[in-house]
């Protein structure tokens, strides 16, 4: 057994969560105990010592226990700056088929392929859904509480009283034993990020700041208005300096303030690219000529049916009917805000690398959500097709496998309870994503049966094996997809007879996902019940 170096200086008061409640229940607190508490938090789950210390009889002296646990702590051989680091990197409206070492050979990403070559890229990675159109704002909250997608749109209305201020946020349940927790960029969580971080800066909402000129463009034949190398427009430019620049920025001071401590630290970096306006330097720009981006499969000049989204902020970017041209210039520009994110996820990594941190950190990269940007005659995330709910997403760390692609299928939330069971905490019951390490760790061939997934009550998609089906039930329309011979689901199978019983067997498994997801919707009648919750309606400005 190795003795501890017990260092006063950095405990904080915070660590020990559980005092508060027992002072109010009229424990005899001493003072050496108080201390001994605060340090068992640095290094053991919250929930064992609650388990230990609430044995403890009203008004008896701790004193004799306090120094058992003392003693426990100087020679256990668990200590905080054992456990591991975690970096998680995480960008917006990032579709899955935007990395060239995953496949796509017209896009520049040259560090995050250095992700997926140093580690595990998990290829079919979901977000469960939205209810309603900011489907940053469901899958942001599904991450910090672990919760599935209808009871996480019921957490975030109590979201600070349930969960902040009982310290249960996923930066909390990991600064409960130990770790020193950073924050920078895109938060749109209920909930506040100076309080649920120790460390935050620049903490942004939802999106830069559209204009006018940014909307229904560019016009065929017509001069475009907009530039996105032009900070006169400002968006990303406002503030003088990149938004991506600024996260970067961030991250790299806090990988330096980290290597000079020796307690482990969880670094939460969301960059709010790649969501419009999709802003990036000349040169970025530049590498994308419009003649040599390819069309998006399928190329539709516009979605032929209703689906609740049609006309939601996000399909008003690009003119209605689609043009070839317009589709071209969109993604040409969602091309460059990438690749300038990948130059600054390359200071971050090289900043981990100087950090001497390195060896002992967990880097996780994964998205909010994917986008359109030109499928199907979509430009936005609010539809159930693969390019807006599967993102790129890649595990690097000790002992897991390098350059190894994981095509079973798997939600980004997974990456919470993934980082909880690294750290030794134990899952709270309101967790329902699963951790990823049976996977990574070549214990498991799947961690689910079938994939589910939601928007408002105009949409649903069920995946299970080779096969899709994507309902609107406002309009009463079943869509199939054999994803294995049509991965772009360009093909729909519904119309074929022999197909009736498969569709059948599919909106049978999507019903069972409803119950553990909180999902109100009578899939049968295509309304939510009476008594259920309605959609949520937001602003123009609020729809990202």
């Amino acid at each position: 057994m190795r003795h501890r170096n017990l260092h006063v200086e950095n405990l904080l008061a915070d660590d020990i969560l559980w005092l508060p409640s027992a002072t109010r229940r009229g424990w005899s607190i001493s003072a050496d105990f108080s201390f001994c508490c605060r340090m068992m938090a640095a290094v053991y789950p919250q929930n064992t010592i609650q388990k230990k210390t609430y044995m403890m009889h009203r008004g008896k002296s701790l004193k004799r226990f306090s120094w058992s646990l003392i003693s426990l702590l100087l020679f256990s051989p668990i200590r905080a700056q054992d456990k591991p680091n975690f970096l998680f990197i995480f960008s917006d409206d990032h579709a899955f088929d935007t990395v060239r070492a995953l496949g796509n050979t017209e896009i520049e990403t040259p560090n995050l392929d250095r992700l997926v070559e140093a580690g595990t890229a998990f290829t079919h990675a979901y977000n469960m859904g939205g209810y309603h159109g900011a489907i940053c704002v469901a899958s942001r909250t599904m991450l910090i509480t672990g919760r599935y997608l209808w009871n996480a749109q019921k957490a975030e209305k109590t979201l600070r009283k349930e969960y902040q201020d009982k310290k249960q946020t996923w930066p909390q349940l990991l600064a409960g034993v130990g770790y020193e927790t950073y924050f920078t960029g895109k938060w749109h969580v209920n909930a506040d990020a100076n309080v649920v971080f120790k460390v935050a800066r620049h903490v942004r909402g939802g999106m830069p700041a559209q204009t006018n000129e940014g909307y229904n463009r560019p016009i065929d034949g017509k001069p475009d208005p907009w530039n996105p190398s032009d900070p006169k427009f400002g968006g990303f430019w406002q503030g003088g300096k990149h938004w991506s620049e600024v996260v970067g920025d961030d991250a790299c001071d806090y990988l330096e303030m980290a290597s000079k401590s020796d307690r482990p630290f969880f670094m939460y970096i969301a960059f709010n690219a790649a969501h419009d306006p999709r802003q990036a330097p000349k040169e970025y720009v530049d590498k994308y000529p419009t003649e040599k981006i390819a069309l998006p499969e399928p190329f539709l000049t516009e979605y032929p049916f209703q689906i609740g989204s049609n006309r939601i902020r996000d399909e008003k970017l690009a003119p209605f009917p689609r043009t070839e041209n317009s589709v071209k210039v969109n993604r040409r520009e969602y091309y460059a805000i990438i690749s300038h994110m990948d130059a600054q996820i390359g200071r971050i990594l090289e900043a981990l690398k100087k950090s001497g941190k390195e060896k002992n950190t967990y880097i996780f990269f994964g998205a909010d959500h994917g986008l359109a940007v030109g499928h199907h005659g979509l430009m936005g995330k609010q539809n159930m097709f693969d390019h807006s709910v599967r993102v790129p997403m890649m595990m690097v760390g000790p002992d897991v496998e390098k350059n190894k692609k994981q095509s079973a299928r798997v939600y980004v939330q997974d990456i919470m309870p993934s980082t909880l069971e690294l750290a030794g905490v134990p899952k709270p019951d309101q967790v329902q994503f699963k951790s990823l390490l049976p996977l990574a760790q070549g214990k498991t061939q799947q961690l689910y049966d079938s994939i589910y997934g939601a928007y408002t009550h105009t949409q649903r998609h069920l995946t299970q094996g080779d096969y899709k089906i994507i309902l609107y039930p406002k309009i009463g329309k079943t869509l199939l997809f054999n994803l294995k011979e049509d991965p772009w689901e360009t093909t729909d199978l519904a119309g074929n007879p022999e197909h009736v019983q498969r569709i059948a067997l599919l909106k049978e498994r999507l019903k069972k996902w409803q119950p553990v997801t909180g999902d109100p919707l009578d899939l049968d009648l295509g309304i939510p019940p009476a008594n259920g919750q309605k959609p949520e309606t937001r602003s123009r400005s609020e729809e990202n």
